[in-house]
């Protein structure tokens, strides 16, 4: 159980990861939605214990067992996660913008 200061911190570290690795992936690759769509798979990476190799070998077993796993979430990691999602998005819009004011990144 996450007591509410560590729930605060831990919200606003998750939103700085995603958005300071979206920034610099959309930089670096000059484009600008590339980690709001890597991140359903980073989450599905940390939520599932299964391998990457087991979704083609037994896919069968392993989307039901992600789907256990994502509905047995509490409501903290749901929270926490949804605000890395934020920053991933955030981190396109703020390209977005610094693009259409004329600034080029690499």
């Amino acid at each position: 159980m996450l007591s509410i200061p560590q729930l605060i911190i831990a919200i606003l570290l998750y939103f700085v990861l995603f958005f300071g690795i979206g920034f610099i992936l959309n930089m670096v690759l000059r484009s600008t939605w590339t980690m709001a769509i890597i991140y359903p798979l980073v989450v599905i990476f940390m939520v599932d214990d299964a391998g990457f190799f087991s979704y083609f070998s037994s896919p069968g077993e392993s989307f039901s067992a992600l789907g256990s796993d994502l509905v047995s979430l509490a409501t903290a990691d749901i929270i926490i996660l949804l605000s890395g999602l934020a920053g991933a998005i955030l981190s396109g819009i703020a390209i977005r913008m610094l693009r259409v004011r004329g600034y080029q990144m690499f």
